[in-house]
């Protein structure tokens, strides 16, 4: 009964535009073109008239142009100079169409629509048009892929693909796309979460291995990274860390959109998390030493390589843990124009709260002289290592830069 009554409004409102302009009487007034041949007339007579008073034509001239253009005109004209009432106007057409127009639209959608389809509105037409957009989704990766192989420098183009392949949940494909993008592009946080990303959705979401390893060398480079924090905490927390998988996510909570959906999925994630499993958490946080972790370091650069290394060139000493993510526990930075220098690296130089000295019994110390001033250690560097340190031995420990990386 809505549509029905929806359709007669629309049809009577149709109605209303159309027939009472065909029902009126109109003058028939004088077409266009017997207006514009009167006012080109007029035009003419002024011009003929000018050009007497001016003296550009003789009376005689002027008497018989001016015969000659009201002949002209009266010929173009021929018609009555009234004006008559149209009586031929269009009642016939209005009523025509007062009566077909139902009869006809009626007719139509007797023989060519479906009435029980008005009642089929839950049945939303973008279903129909899914399968038809995954295939040309589908056809536009397979080119993309087609033309990779051609060019396959093409990093951005290797991003996009493993993108691609993730959305269209082709997640071995995907991890081939950003492996081959990874290894045109390097150590770049961006390209490393969505490797890891991928690894992690092809071996059922566990992030053990591989793609741990990718995420936390990320977060080494960009502690505040949205993407590393979430994935670090899901590593974490699969681990049974669940001490770091909150530190992590509480870091990620304070970084989003006060009130937004993300926020409030870490919220919940955060106090799942605390009452499932308050005894290891406890105990965890239990074993941590009452005081702060720190080591004396001294470093100086070997006579042989002074040369090899400018004044103002960075110099980044660290400590890392013996294995596992090579991110540093404690790092500073300073320059070649300050060696032979003594620092004191302590767990308030920590790049990520649940990455610190007082996590580990022992750790490897560096000193790296960067050209680039990178973090990432780059071939032409210059390094000194001390491979062992136990976190309990309180003695300065004396770097020597004194090798350069191959």
């Amino acid at each position: 009964m809505l549509f029905l009554l929806i359709s007669s409004v629309m049809i009577l409102i149709a109605f209303l535009i159309v027939l009472p302009p065909l029902w009126r009487k109109y003058p028939a007034a004088i077409s266009d073109q017997d207006q514009r041949n009167i006012a080109i007339a007029r035009q003419r007579l002024a011009e003929l008239q000018e050009q007497l008073q001016a003296g550009a034509i003789t009376q005689a001239l002027y008497d018989e142009q001016l015969a000659e253009l009201e002949l002209a005109l009266s010929d173009d004209l021929d018609i009555e100079s009234h004006v008559k009432t149209s009586q031929s106007t269009g009642r016939w057409m209005a009523t025509v169409l007062v009566v077909a127009l139902p009869v006809v639209a009626g007719s139509l959608y007797w023989a060519l629509g479906s009435y029980q389809s008005l009642n089929q509105v839950d049945q939303p037409a973008v279903a129909s048009q899914a399968a038809p957009e995954l295939e040309k989704m589908k056809s536009m990766v397979a080119g993309l892929a087609e033309r990779l192989q051609k060019q396959p420098d093409d990093a951005l183009g290797w991003t996009m693909l493993g993108r691609s392949y993730k959305y269209l949940q082709e997640y071995s494909k995907a991890v081939a796309a950003f492996e081959h993008a990874y290894k045109l592009i390097g150590d770049q946080p961006e390209i490393m979460l969505l490797y890891a990303d991928a690894l992690a959705f092809a071996n059922n979401e566990q992030m053990a291995g591989r793609p741990a390893e990718l995420v936390f060398k990320a977060l080494a480079m960009e502690p505040n990274n949205v993407t590393g924090l979430w994935l670090g905490g899901m590593a974490k927390a699969q681990t049974g860390d669940f001490v770091a998988a909150m530190d992590l996510w509480e870091k990620l909570e304070a970084q989003l959109p006060p009130g937004s959906e993300a926020q409030q999925e870490i919220q919940g994630l955060l106090a799942k998390l605390a009452t499932q499993v308050p005894e290891g958490i406890a105990a965890q946080a239990e074993a941590k030493p009452a005081t702060a972790a720190s080591i004396e370091v001294q470093v100086s650069l070997a006579p042989e390589l002074q040369k090899s290394a400018s004044p103002n060139d960075t110099v980044f000493i660290y400590a890392q843990a013996l294995s596992g993510p090579k991110m540093p526990l404690a790092i500073v930075r300073k320059q070649v124009s300050e060696l032979p220098l003594a620092v004191n690296l302590t767990e308030a130089m920590a790049m990520m709260p649940t990455m610190k000295l007082s996590n580990f019994e022992q750790v490897k110390l560096l000193a790296r002289i960067s050209k680039s001033g990178d973090a990432m250690q780059q071939p032409g560097d210059l390094i000194g290592v001390i491979e062992q340190v136990a976190l309990n031995d309180k003695s300065r420990h004396k770097i020597v830069i004194n090798s350069q990386v191959k």
